[in-house]
């Protein structure tokens, strides 16, 4: 069995880790850690794990953590992870890092857009991206795996096939997204109360995102082009789920045939994407709870533009489920242990 510990469990995002690993037939979680529950029952902060997690909460020793577990989640805020990050920890446990401190290979980018200083430059030219879709290979051998941000998966897997075939102009790529609630985490904030979200729907982030570096950097190297886009989110009043609604100019004449033959030929083997037939377009609703992801694409010959959209559940596949995906592949197990979930409907 493989050793599992959590930093951040009491998060959404750690939430859904343990609801996850919970059902995993090659792990079993050794650490809760939560600096705000510490010796508290888990169960006893998520209520929908009585009977099922008899653990309690303890706290966030890395060093200490290193020495008991094959493998270490972060499911914490920006800056936390590089902090504690040493060439000791990494001696002794694999790490998979939920945040954005090794997502960005440029050190400036990542000060500027997130405002805090990087407290471990070193790590960051070994730390693998882990979009398994995309770098695969990399991961299985990765001491430190950067999972990538919800938006930016959908955002990024979505483009990517018409990006690395060069069908697309980088330099027009406008990506217009929606996320429900849980995307911002289970902190008590007044923007996400009830009343503020219910019957709305509001952008925000406008032009200053943080993910929108990470979607120009991994479309840069996909392209092999400088991408610049614009991305706009938008929080909506649901629980879970993303849709992102992408827009491009055409570099070239291309059928419906030819554009499905390029998703198909780089998607047709992924257990976790799923490229719907013509007219039909992704819902969140049809991935809720799952770790797939739904794309579909319209031709507006009229406008010579290509609407690229993508659906995925925020905290499985945009969050825990991804990072999981990125586990199977770093213990050399199957890549769906764990995560071939039904979607949930209605």
């Amino acid at each position: 069995m493989i050793k599992v510990g959590i930093i951040g469990a009491t998060g959404y995002a750690g939430g859904e880790l343990v609801r996850l690993l919970t059902g995993h037939r090659e792990a079993e979680i050794v650490w809760y850690g939560s600096k705000s529950y510490i010796d508290k029952k888990y169960a006893d902060v998520y209520r929908n794990m009585f009977e099922i997690v008899e653990d309690r909460c303890l706290d966030d020793n890395m060093e200490e953590l290193a020495e008991r577990a094959d493998v270490i989640f972060t499911a914490t805020p920006q800056g936390y992870c590089a902090s504690v990050m040493s060439e000791e920890i990494l001696s002794k446990t694999r790490i998979i890092d939920l945040s954005a401190d090794y997502r960005l290979k440029d050190v400036s980018v990542y000060e500027k857009w997130y405002g805090i200083q990087h407290k471990s430059p070193q790590f960051i030219k070994e730390a693998v991206y882990g979009l398994c879709e995309v770098n695969r290979e990399a991961v299985r051998g990765a001491r430190l795996v950067a999972n990538p941000g919800c938006y930016t998966t959908c955002s990024i897997l979505t483009a990517y096939p018409l990006a690395k075939e060069g069908i697309i102009d980088m330099g027009t790529l406008i990506v217009d997204a929606k996320s429900g609630t849980s995307g911002a985490g289970r902190g008590a904030k007044l923007p996400n109360l009830f009343c503020e979200v219910n019957e709305n729907i509001k952008a925000y982030g406008v032009a200053v995102h943080r993910h929108t570096p990470e979607i120009e950097e991994q479309l840069t190297l996909a392209s092999g082009e400088n991408t610049v886009i614009n991305f706009t989110p938008h929080l909506v009043p649901m629980n879970r789920g993303i849709l992102a609604t992408e827009y491009a100019s055409l570099k070239k004449d291309v059928s419906y045939k030819d554009v499905k033959m390029i998703y198909d030929s780089y998607y047709k083997d992924e257990t976790f994407v799923r490229v719907l037939e013509e007219g039909i377009y992704p819902e969140t609703k049809w991935v809720e709870g799952s770790n797939y992801l739904d794309i579909n694409f319209k031709i507006d010959s009229r406008t010579n533009r290509i609407i690229m959209i993508g659906a995925i559940d925020n905290l499985v596949k945009g969050a825990a489920g991804q990072a999981v995906q990125n586990m199977n592949l770093m213990f050399g197990l199957k890549e769906g242990e764990g995560l071939e979930l039904v979607p949930m409907f209605p």
